[in-house]
């Protein structure tokens, strides 16, 4: 039996930046899943640029495709966009708990830490990074409120990240193909969880 997965979020989740469609999150996902014995069909959802406000079209939109499982990648724009993180977080339960009624098991990945972004200047890393920490604290208590599986609860991709520039993309925002699998790797786990949960 194939199981159906949907991916929903921002750029990060639609595979902005990866060199090959291939290396993309989701087909890498897909390819994880599989090495561990569950066949997926992978739709993607998401769309560049967006906040969690924009959650709400893409959940309807999964929704009609009818998926047991979903991934939420969410967080750097409402980040960039100095979005308020109370409209944020209620945006983004409001979808965990519209895909949890109908019995859809939801792993989100929250904020990433932005600091390690390049062009960010070091003397703002600092401000960025509190920042994203909020954000990110308050997302993994509505998930888990909401019925969600948070996934890399101890942030080992963003310290890749700031441990190896060659995970970004030639933006110096976007992961390239490599770092694409670092997050693969990060969010393999809680979507096994997750799988596992299934009937």
């Amino acid at each position: 039996m194939v199981t159906r997965l949907a991916v929903l979020g921002d750029s990060i989740a639609w595979g902005q930046g990866a060199a090959r469609e291939r290396d993309r999150l989701a087909p890498r996902l897909a390819d994880g899943l599989a090495l561990c014995g569950l066949e997926v069909d992978v739709q993607v959802f998401a769309v560049p640029g967006a906040r969690s406000s924009g959650l709400a079209s893409q959940v309807r939109a999964a929704l009609a495709w009818s998926p047991s499982l979903a991934v939420v990648v969410i967080g750097a724009n409402d980040l960039t966009h100095r979005a308020p993180v109370a409209d944020a977080v209620q945006a983004l339960a409001a979808a965990v708990r519209r895909l949890r009624e109908a019995d859809v098991e939801v792993v989100v990945a929250p904020a990433p830490d932005l600091s390690s972004v390049p062009h960010v200047p070091a003397f703002l890393r600092d401000a960025v990074r509190a920042a994203g920490e909020s954000l990110r604290q308050h997302q993994v208590a509505a998930v888990v409120e909401a019925g969600g599986h948070v996934a890399d609860a101890d942030q080992r991709a963003s310290r890749a990240f700031a441990g190896d520039p060659s995970l970004f993309s030639a933006d110096r925002f976007h992961p390239s193909s490599a770092g694409y699998a670092v997050i693969a790797d990060a969010l393999l786990p809680a979507l096994l969880v997750a799988a596992d949960l299934r009937p």
